[in-house]
């Protein structure tokens, strides 16, 4: 089964091509801003230096957030059009569940921790063991997150907040390299998951940053 994903939510651009456990395209590139020129002709390229049609595609998979509120919409957007125009299902996998997959295969230990930094001095938060996900995506206060991964107990962290994490838990804990999450593991975490029966939506786990005139929130409605 042929699979494009695509993450776009948090710092940086990613589109992967898989056919079963074969890896036929990956692009990664770290970036802030500027994800929206940069998604379409990535995946113009991975599908072309893969040599793959996209009438070959039998998935789709994109990352849903927590992540910035542009990025997220991003990937959605541009993933919901081609799953309208190729006609296949569309997989969505949050950000933090990404990153903790990631990160315990990386260091072998069955239980991770995906913290990241969500500003405010907040955190992003999810607790993963094997297959399941303790603590499903939270924001919260970082020494609150943290916290809570103490009580989890050792495992890998992975995240910009991995490193600050680190340095209060101590060495019980394996601090990974993943910082941020991977079109790879989209993909792979799509082929696993079952057929969606509903088009994946944006995960907002708090109002963004950005006001409108008036004070209102960008999606707050403007009536009563």
């Amino acid at each position: 089964m042929k699979i494009l994903a695509v993450d776009t939510a948090l710092g940086a651009c990613s589109v992967a091509l898989l056919d079963d456990e074969q890896t036929l395209a990956h692009i990664f590139e770290a970036m802030d801003r500027g994800h929206a020129e940069r998604l379409a002709p990535m995946v113009e390229e991975a599908m072309r230096a893969a040599g793959v049609e996209f009438s070959a595609l039998a998935r789709l998979a994109v990352t849903i957030g927590p992540g910035t509120f542009t990025g997220q919409r991003v990937g959605l957007a541009f993933m919901r059009g081609l799953r309208l125009a190729l006609k296949i299902p569309l997989v969505g996998t949050t950000t933090l569940e990404i990153m903790a997959a990631e990160a315990a295969a990386e260091t072998g230990l069955p239980k991770a921790a995906a913290i990241h930094d969500a500003r405010r001095d907040e955190a992003y938060l999810l607790l993963k063991d094997g297959a399941d996900v303790k603590l499903p995506p939270i924001v919260l206060p970082f020494a609150q997150a943290v916290e809570r991964i103490h009580a989890f107990g050792p495992c890998a962290l992975a995240g910009t907040g991995a490193a600050a994490a680190f340095e209060r838990l101590g060495g019980r804990y394996n601090l990974s390299s993943v910082r941020q999450p991977d079109a790879l593991w989209v993909a792979r975490q799509a082929q696993m998951m079952p057929e969606p029966k509903t088009v994946p939506g944006p995960l907002y786990l708090r109002a963004p940053d950005a006001k409108l005139p008036g004070g209102r929130s960008i999606g707050q409605p403007s009536g009563p």
